[in-house]
């Protein structure tokens, strides 16, 4: 399959500002200990939008439990990351999802986790979810990890195909469940790839809306830093690049025309499900606001 061509269609011809539009329904990551940054977001995203808070360090659950109560306070929809690797046992997953219902969480990303070892039986989301603890504790919509570029930690022992049938044995339990879900992606720096694994997953059957992930103004070296971590794919290879010119190292990087060929796939390929962007601050919530905010004006 060819690589989607960009070009402004119909729906998003007629909008005065199709890229705003797509950004107002965007969601954002947090870690636990980011949650001092509240009063910054507070003023600067839209009430009722999804915040996630992830979490790095499975010593963090309390930090992760009361970011989600001053989010949910401050009129914020928050959505705990739940790694399995960092789950022990059913009864440690019995009490994190009883202490999110209290904080009045109602939904959560359900994941894997890239730590290499887990802490307990758990290694896989689906596990998590077989469980019977996310309905039984109010949740009513469940998110789950999305790799566009491929995971290598998966598909060098299982194979690519491991990728779409984890994927399809999830959506199989969210409908048996009746449970909302949706697919947030690793980031990511090009729309081309993410188009094409889109599609892929349409003619897999798997129909579930896909959160893009999208990493907010930050330096080349920065941005390098984290694809390394996080093992992101090809569309990496740019960055990577302008990393090799040491006179662009510290120079900014802004994900404006890959938001913008991510909003014409929102409004003119609905079949894709392009659904919103989730945006990282990885340059800082400051960097992330001063470039998104003239954008939604």
């Amino acid at each position: 399959m060819n690589a989607p061509h960009f070009s402004t269609q119909a729906v998003s011809a007629t909008m005065e500002n199709p890229l705003g539009a797509f950004l107002r329904k965007a969601s954002l990551e947090i870690t636990p200990k980011q949650i001092e940054k509240l009063p910054t977001i507070s003023a600067k995203l839209a009430k009722g939008s999804d915040v996630f808070i992830a979490l790095i360090d499975p010593a963090e659950v309390d930090m992760q439990i009361n970011a989600a109560a001053a989010l949910k306070q401050a009129g914020f929809n928050p959505i705990p990351h739940v790694p399995a690797r960092f789950v022990r046992d059913e009864d440690d997953l019995k009490s994190r999802m009883a202490r999110f219902a209290s904080k009045e969480v109602t939904t959560i990303l359900a994941l894997g986790g890239g730590a290499p070892e887990p802490i307990g039986k758990f290694t896989a989301a689906i596990q998590l979810m077989e469980t019977g603890s996310f309905e039984a504790n109010g949740i009513t919509r469940v998110g789950i990890a999305g790799h566009p570029e491929g995971n290598p930690d998966i598909t060098k022992r299982h194979g690519e195909a491991a990728l779409m049938a984890a994927l399809q044995m999830k959506q199989a339990w969210l409908k048996d469940k009746n449970i909302k879900g949706f697919i947030a992606t690793q980031f990511l720096f090009d729309a081309a790839p993410l188009a094409l694994w889109a599609s892929q997953l349409r003619d897999a059957g798997i129909d579930l809306p896909l959160n893009v992930g999208v990493p907010g103004p930050a330096s080349i070296k920065t941005l390098v830093k984290y694809a390394a971590m996080c093992g992101v794919g090809n569309s990496a290879r740019f960055i990577r690049k302008q990393a090799l010119n040491i006179t662009k190292l510290l120079s900014v990087s802004e994900p404006t025309e890959f938001v913008d060929h991510l909003a014409t796939l929102h409004f003119d390929k609905a079949e894709l499900g392009i659904a919103a962007p989730h945006l990282y601050p990885f340059g800082g919530f400051d960097k992330l606001f001063e470039w998104m905010t003239p954008l939604i004006a």
